[in-house]
């Protein structure tokens, strides 16, 4: 038997697994707006084909292929399909997936310039780009993690810093036992990774000072405390069940008036601000210190692609910084001094050819195009007899309720059921409701109508078995 270098070399050299990879790839493809949303039982009870124990010895690669395909792609959630609007996971462009496929083979880490030249070079422009979409300020910075859960984190990592350097304190060296006390300010239906960082950073959620909210989710503005300039205030472009945004220009002048900090958690609603037609919604958010946001939500980017972006290059470099004799800083981008990370792999290759792609009218197109699905189907469920819907619609977030939370429930799990969409549900000022969520370009108006005609459907099954 061959050693295992000369199999893997034998592997390159063939490249038949890669194109085994690519047709089982288009093969999915080739379904992926007819299928069921979610996996049929068939497909979920194929599963138990994976549990198995570690080889002994090693597998024939097309067989490892093979096994990926058949078993795992029926047990996929179709969320690159137009009938996916459960979490705000969306679908992904063309060259989205072209770009990551490519950047699969190159397999780059742009933790320094000198690891990744291109990898490093394309967050420095798309850095650029990012700070003129959003209109922020000029001297912005950007750093390409996960996701919003790590962008939040890192917003507030650099917040801490600041606030603690302004009281004579470094946090980096001293730690927080002792240190002066930072007060956070935020509404009470934060989203939960806000909570998590707030956790993580050992700030602690008991410190915070929760601040009632309006029938949308707003931050009531009266409501907020006098701030100081030990305060982070964290806002929010998009609430997670309803997609209303909080009022930036108003808070954030309050915040700035005495100098405390204030971050914008953005996961899918900070892309408004690219829209002509729904910037209103962000007005005043330039006026805030740092920003979270997500391109594999709005932006139809493949998974994972979260930004964080801060005023203060200094506070989020020194939040995160590292340093190591065998490290090679040099005088272009490095990434590592942007995001916690070291290893992570290059997302801004399929982040810069997703906007590059699109172009300015291209996003706003994308964008603006979300918010218009997601009117259209609250218009065409207001018509059905049985459903109401408990938000006003700004964005791309519908709430719908049905008579009572036992019949909301019931009716919900049989769309799931279903399979001809997908959404999940949620609880809004203590009433059950389904959350239907408006994120992926391939959404048609006819897809919408099979929604709307699959809530019916499902209304009537549950009302006529009883």
């Amino acid at each position: 038997m061959d050693n295992l270098q000369e199999r893997i070399y034998k592997e390159f050299e063939g490249k038949e697994i890669f194109k085994q990879a690519l047709d089982n790839g288009l093969d999915y493809l080739n379904t992926i707006f007819d299928r069921n949303v979610y996996p049929s039982e068939e497909a979920l009870q194929g599963l138990k084909n994976f549990d198995e124990e570690l080889p002994e010895h090693s597998t024939d690669a097309k067989q490892v292929l093979t096994q990926l395909h058949q078993y795992g792609s029926p047990a996929t959630t179709a969320t690159m399909g137009g009938r996916y609007f459960g979490f705000v996971a969306s679908s992904v462009t063309p060259i989205g997936i072209a770009a990551k496929n490519l950047a699969t083979f190159w397999d780059q880490a742009p933790a320094m310039h000198v690891l990744s030249p291109i990898g490093c070079k394309l967050e420095a422009v798309v850095e650029q780009w990012l700070v003129n979409l959003f209109n922020l300020p000029k001297d912005s910075c950007a750093g390409f993690v996960s996701g919003t859960s790590t962008a939040n984190l890192c917003g507030l990592a650099a917040a801490r810093y600041h606030i603690l350097k302004k009281n004579n304190w470094d946090v980096s060296k001293k730690g927080l036992r002792n240190s002066p006390k930072i007060r956070i300010v935020t509404g009470k239906q934060a989203h939960a990774t806000v909570t998590k960082a707030i956790g993580i950073l050992g700030l602690g959620s008991d410190a915070i000072e929760w601040v009632d909210v309006d029938q949308q989710g707003r931050i009531l503005t009266e409501s907020v405390p006098e701030l100081d300039q030990n305060t982070i205030l964290i806002l929010q472009a998009g609430n997670v069940n309803s997609g209303a945004f909080d009022n930036f220009k108003e808070l954030c002048k309050k915040a700035k008036a005495v100098d405390a900090w204030v971050h914008i958690d953005g996961a899918f609603g900070l892309w408004a601000q690219t829209v002509e037609r729904l910037k209103h919604l962000t007005l005043g958010m330039e006026l805030a210190d740092s920003w979270a946001v997500d391109a594999h939500k709005t932006l139809n980017t493949p998974y994972d692609n979260g930004i964080v972006l801060c005023a203060n290059r200094e506070a989020l470099i020194s939040a995160l910084h590292m340093s190591g004799s065998y490290i090679v800083q040099s005088d272009q981008r490095d990434g590592m001094l942007y995001t916690p990370e070291m290893s992570r792999r290059a997302r801004i290759i399929e982040l810069w050819a997703t906007l590059k792609y699109l172009g300015k009218s291209g996003v706003d197109e994308l964008v603006h195009t979300l918010y218009e699905r997601a009117k259209l189907f609250a218009d065409t469920i207001r018509t059905v007899d049985g459903f109401n819907v408990e938000n006003d619609v700004v964005f791309n977030q519908v709430i719908v309720r049905c008579a009572t939370d036992e019949l909301t429930e019931k009716v919900l799990h049989k769309i799931q059921e279903l399979r001809d969409c997908w959404l999940g549900g949620s609880v809004w000022f203590g009433k059950k409701v389904m959350r239907v969520s408006f994120c992926s370009w391939a959404t048609t108006e006819n897809d919408i109508t099979i929604a709307v005609n699959s809530f019916r459907k499902a209304l009537e099954l549950i009302t006529s078995s009883k």
